[in-house]
């Protein structure tokens, strides 16, 4: 029973190691979102801070609230491809652990 026990916290110390790495490496990952087809680009971290931003020429005028909603589209689209990077990345390692699929991670 100890030598489960054992193996069992192991397993257990391994996976949170290979957690840590993982939320890492999320963190330091750029993503970049877009709208108005690639006039506005936002470039994000996996920790959803906006790093760059990028506004062509061509969109800068008198249309101050079409800009606002491109840069809002751009910031979504962004924070969309970190969430779906981070579920890809960490959806392997709940079915390593015997989680249900579909389990959210605590972070």
């Amino acid at each position: 029973m100890k030598g489960e026990m054992g193996k069992l916290m192991q397993q257990a110390q391994k996976m949170q190691e290979k957690m840590q790495e993982a939320q890492e490496e999320i963190a330091r990952m750029e993503v970049e979102g877009a709208a108005g087809g690639g006039m506005v680009k936002v470039t994000m971290n996996g920790r959803h801070e906006v790093q760059r931003v990028a506004i062509d020429d061509s969109v800068v005028g008198d249309d101050r609230e079409m800009l606002e909603d491109l840069v809002t589209a751009a910031v979504n689209d962004a924070v969309q491809k970190v969430e779906a990077e981070t579920k890809e990345r960490f959806s392997g390692m709940a079915g390593g652990m015997g989680l249900p699929e579909g389990f959210k991670m605590p972070f």
